[in-house]
């Protein structure tokens, strides 16, 4: 990894090169054309240009390494307007200075009845300038762009890490569900068990179908509605076993979007919630559910016999599913939970549901 890392850099550095070394040439051969336009003095031009090229390079990299790193891009505005008057000041000199060397070396070139250069020093001076400006614009934009995909990145980075996170954490979450709901199924199954009861068989049989769609459908992203809701009436079914006469469930469902997902093992918790929690009055403990769609949304309530008491608004299930709404379904569900004297309530409505799409 290493290996590959230094080699990766050393190309970097020498594609870094290369494109400076081809700049240069362009501005060599710009600064050619643009002092002997008209002259046919091609060697005196050339040579004189050469003399120019040092100190524009010079200037140049002073400005995009220096000036703008530390001054401009640091927003040390003052100091940048400070010093870039003094750099303009000394390079006006500097530029000066390898035209006088440029003019001296370069007399032995001039061809009689020919006119060497066709600028005069301002116009040189303009003409240095006007590169580094150039320069010092693409190396901004050169900047910009690469804070663009440096950020780019970095949010790209942090969005990957917050997926990372709540997937954990929904793993988590489904695994607190889990050992909840085994131990409440177990613990009736031991009951019977214990008592030789006749239902031990098929209490067993249901347990199946339950531990079967908990080890085939929890991994899936959204499972059908009506799945959910089969599972749900299984998990029903085992409990009205263990309550017996005791129990008395009513069940409302007006289902009639038969292609609509829902996050799996996402209204069980409720209705564990509701046996484990409930209170038994007058030999009953009354739980009513109701299931409902309309079009995307999604309607579920359900309301059991408790006492404040009782604490059914601590429930690990409810406080799991709390967090799981807000992960799963964010700014799309309602969830209002109310504890009376004698009855505990949880509604919940998800809107923008996701539908099975028809192959």
């Amino acid at each position: 990894m290493q290996v590959m890392t230094i080699k990766g850099n050393v190309i970097q550095y020498l594609i870094t090169v290369l494109s400076h070394s081809i700049f240069w040439v362009i501005i060599y051969f710009f600064y050619a054309y643009f002092l002997g336009y008209g002259s046919s003095n091609i060697g005196y031009v050339n040579l004189f240009s050469g003399f120019l090229m040092p100190v524009t390079i010079f200037i140049s990299y002073f400005v995009i390494y220096y000036l703008v790193p530390n001054y401009l891009l640091t927003k040390k505005y003052k100091y940048f307007i400070l010093y870039s008057i003094y750099t303009f000041i000394l390079s006006i000199y500097a530029i000066i200075m390898s035209i006088l060397y440029g003019l001296i070396y370069s007399e032995g070139l001039k061809e009689e009845n020919t006119v060497p250069l066709t600028k005069t020093l301002p116009f040189i001076v303009l003409g240095v300038f006007f590169v580094v400006m150039i320069v010092v614009s693409l190396s901004l934009i050169m900047h910009n762009y690469k804070s663009i995909i440096s950020n780019e990145n970095l949010h790209s980075k942090i969005l990957k890490t917050q997926l990372q996170l709540k997937e954990q954490e929904l793993k988590f979450l489904k695994m607190q569900i889990h050992p909840h709901f085994l131990f409440n199924s177990l613990n009736t199954i031991y009951g019977f068990a214990l008592k030789k009861g006749d239902e031990a068989p098929e209490m067993i049989l249901k347990l199946s179908n339950l531990l079967d769609y908990i080890l085939y459908q929890i991994e899936k992203p959204r499972v059908l509605l009506q799945d959910e809701i089969n599972h749900l009436m299984d998990y029903v079914s085992l409990e009205k076993m263990r309550f017996h006469d005791t129990l008395e469930v009513t069940i409302d469902m007006n289902v009639y979007n038969e292609n609509v997902e829902i996050a799996p093992m996402l209204l069980i918790p409720f209705v564990e919630n509701s046996f484990k929690h409930g209170t038994i009055f007058d030999g009953k403990l009354k739980v009513k559910i109701i299931i409902e769609t309309k079009e995307n949304e999604l309607l579920f309530e359900i309301v059991n016999s408790s006492t404040k008491e009782n604490g059914s608004l601590k429930g690990i299930g409810l406080e799991n599913i709390e967090k799981r709404l807000e992960m799963l379904y964010p700014n799309s569900y309602k969830l209002e939970i109310a504890q009376t004297k004698n009855e505990f309530k949880a509604q919940l409505e998800i809107s923008n549901l996701k539908q099975l799409k028809n192959e």
